[in-house]
């Protein structure tokens, strides 16, 4: 695919995230704010037999960091814990599918780092 697809689709999640709501009764729930750049990104989710069954996410920001977060809810959903917690920044530089400066890329690492921060805490 070309960036330009690339983009539309990260346009599309922005206009119409998938899996933005609040989860009843999760097993993790955690926030990370950005300050240097007002990206705010909440993961929630439930864990059923090591497997993440279910995953919401709310937050503010830039498209970057909004599209990432629907972006990985969507590829993580139904993973295995462990997976996702195996996840590298090469993992959301290739679901984003674009390439990302320095900055951006901090955009777009927030949601990965607020899940496998959820997911840690789950674990202990």
């Amino acid at each position: 695919m070309n960036d330009r697809i690339y983009r539309q689709e990260l346009l599309d999640h922005y206009k119409h995230p998938r899996n933005k709501k609040e989860i009843a009764n999760p097993t993790f729930s955690t926030t990370i704010n950005n300050p240097a750049c007002g990206d705010k990104v909440a993961m929630q989710g439930i864990i059923e037999n090591g497997t993440i069954a279910d995953l919401g996410f709310a937050g503010s920001g830039c498209v970057i960091s909004q599209a990432a977060a629907s972006m990985l809810t969507e590829a993580c959903i139904g993973k295995n814990v462990n997976d996702v917690l195996a996840m590298t920044k090469d993992d959301i530089i290739k679901l984003i599918g674009i390439p990302l400066g320095p900055s951006r890329l901090r955009c777009a690492l927030i949601s990965l780092e607020v899940l496998q921060q959820g997911l840690k805490t789950n674990k202990k």
